[in-house]
C-alpha cells in the first residue's frame, strides 16, 4: 500500500487525516473489552505509570498489558502514515487510553503534544488516535487548527489564551473504528464531554528515533513481555537502543487526547 496524493496533501498541508473504518468490528470489541477489564483491575493506581488527569480515566503502558496492543502498535499500513509525516526511522513513543468522563469534563487549552517544536530536520511527533467511541461535537472531541504544524510555534508563544477558541478552529468526528493520523505538532486539544457517556480512545504515540521515548519501553516493560515480541517489534519499541543523546527524563509528561 502507499498513500495517495490526496492522502499526503492532507498530511503536509493540514496536519491530519481521518481514516474511516480502520478498525474492524471485531478488534473494535475485542479493544473495549480489554480496556475497561484493565480499568476495572487497575481501579485508582490506572494510569499511573503516565499522569493523572481531572476528569478522565486514563491507562498507560498498555504494550505491557495483553498482545492486541502489540498487534495494533505495529499494523504496516498505520506505520506507513507515520513515516510519512516523521520520515523512515521511527519508534513508539507510548501507548494510552484516554476515556472522557461524562457531564462537562475533558477540556484542555490548544497546545502541541510534547511542546515538540519541529527542528532543522523536521517533525518528530506523530500521534494515531483510535476511536473506540464516536466522536462527537459535544462528546470531548478534538478541536484542532489545521495547518499549525507549520508555523513552528507553540500556542502558547502566540495566544493570550490557549483555552479559548480559536478562529480557525474546527472539531473532528468520526465513527468508531476511525483512526486519525495527526501530525503532532499541530495545534490540538480535548474539549469537554457535555453528554452522558465517556468517550474513549486509544493513543498510539510515536517519534523519531533520535528522539527520547515518552515513555521508556525497555525500562517499563516487564522482561517476559521483552522476550516473547518479535525483531520487528523488537525494533519499533526500541529495545535493543543505545540511549538517545539527550538530557530529557526517561518519562515526560505532556497532553495526549
Amino acid at each position: 500500500m502507499s498513500l495517495s496524493e490526496d492522502e499526503k496533501r492532507r498530511l503536509d498541508e493540514e496536519g491530519y487525516l481521518l481514516l474511516d473504518g480502520f478498525l474492524d468490528r471485531a478488534r473494535l470489541a475485542a479493544l473495549r473489552a480489554r480496556l475497561e477489564q484493565l480499568f476495572d483491575a487497575e481501579g485508582e493506581t490506572a494510569g499511573s505509570e503516565f499522569k493523572p488527569e481531572p476528569g478522565c480515566r486514563r491507562l498507560a503502558n498498555l504494550v505491557d498489558k495483553g498482545e492486541i496492543f502489540c498487534q495494533l502498535i505495529a499494523m504496516p499500513r498505520l506505520l506507513e502514515y507515520v513515516r510519512h509525516v516523521l520520515g523512515p526511522d521511527i519508534k513508539l513513543s507510548s501507548l494510552h487510553a484516554r476515556s472522557v468522563n461524562p457531564g462537562g469534563a475533558g477540556a484542555q487549552p490548544l497546545h502541541a503534544d510534547m511542546s515538540a517544536v519541529a527542528d532543522q530536520r523536521g517533525y518528530w511527533v506523530c500521534n494515531t488516535i483510535w476511536m473506540l467511541d464516536d466522536f462527537t461535537p459535544d462528546n470531548g472531541t478534538l478541536r484542532l487548527v489545521p495547518g499549525s504544524h507549520r508555523r513552528r510555534r507553540l500556542p502558547q508563544h502566540e495566544l493570550a489564551d490557549p483555552r479559548a477558541d480559536h478562529p480557525d478552529e474546527i472539531r473532528v468526528t468520526g465513527r468508531a473504528g476511525t483512526v486519525m493520523v495527526l501530525n503532532a505538532h499541530l495545534w490540538h486539544a480535548g474539549t469537554a464531554n457535555r453528554t452522558a457517556r465517556p468517550r474513549t480512545a486509544l493513543h498510539a504515540f510515536y517519534c523519531r528515533r533520535d528522539k527520547p521515548q515518552q515513555e521508556d519501553q525497555k525500562w517499563l516493560l516487564r522482561p517476559e513481555v521483552q522476550q516473547g515480541v518479535s525483531a520487528s517489534l523488537r525494533h519499533l519499541l526500541a529495545l535493543d537502543d543505545p540511549p538517545p543523546d539527550s538530557t530529557e527524563p526517561t518519562v515526560r509528561s505532556g497532553f495526549l487526547k
